[in-house]
């Protein structure tokens, strides 16, 4: 159940004070763009795509991190300049420079079973916003903890039957016990292409579950998915995230 993910330590809303190439300026530092994405590195190479939720795929020319290797399929929050219009190529968009990288936990749909049910946890977490982009369930979410481990996961549990034709899902937290002392935040993206499996059109509504805090209910958010269409979110304003480890 558990997927290895390792956290670089940024503070995305904040000016980035990576050390800077001598041939960066001053209006460098203000020429960013700050937007969620998913990595195209079949490879493992240092020098890699990745593809913005509206599609569009950037070719990481330079980057502040000369050794780092995203695995194919991860997403990531990129703090990146444009350096080249690429578009007259027909073959991606745009040279950037990746200025700093946020690894987004990145996970599948958790079918949960009598076993796994105690372990997948149902403690609370509250949701700043939930969001469809390229496929993926994108989740930003709080909490307070201190300094262990915690589990996050879409789950699927098919002992629960809806009569209303949307998907029900439940967005679980398990806190390993953690001591409320911080307030921690993340991201998570959940990779949902396999819901149009069997589905009678393009359009499938989600039920999310969440055990929102200090509520005796659960709280539910209808999420459409229109996997018809091909730049599916705006763009977000991301959080300054803490540096955490999440499953």
């Amino acid at each position: 159940m558990k997927t290895n993910i390792k956290f670089l330590l940024i503070a995305v809303l904040l000016p980035f004070f990576m050390a800077c190439e001598d041939h960066q300026n001053n209006n460098d530092l203000n020429n960013y763009e700050l937007d969620i994405a998913t990595v195209q590195n079949p490879y493992n190479e240092t020098s890699f795509f990745f593809r913005l939720d509206n599609k569009k795929l950037m070719w990481v020319d330079e980057s502040n991190f000369s050794g780092y290797a995203p695995k194919d399929g991860q997403r990531i929050v990129a703090n990146y300049t444009l350096l080249a219009d690429k578009r007259a190529t027909h073959l991606y968009d745009y040279d950037v420079r990746l200025n700093d990288v946020y690894e987004v936990l990145t996970k599948g749909i958790f079918n949960v079973s009598k076993a796994t049910q105690d372990s997948i946890g149902n403690d609370s977490i509250s949701i700043d916003d939930m969001w469809i982009g390229s496929d993926y369930l994108n989740v930003q979410f709080s909490y307070p903890g201190y300094n262990k481990t915690h589990f996050i996961n879409l789950v699927n549990d098919t002992s629960k039957v809806f009569t209303d034709g949307k998907i029900h899902l439940y967005f679980r937290h398990n806190s390993n016990v953690d001591s409320p002392v911080y307030l921690r935040s993340g991201i998570v993206s959940f990779n949902i292409k396999s819901l149009q499996t069997g589905a009678s059109g393009t359009l499938l509504n989600l039920v999310i579950h969440v055990n929102i805090p200090n509520q005796a209910a659960e709280k539910t958010y209808d999420v459409p998915y229109d996997f018809s269409l091909t730049a599916l979110a705006p763009k977000r304003v991301f959080p300054t995230l803490i540096q955490q480890k999440f499953y």
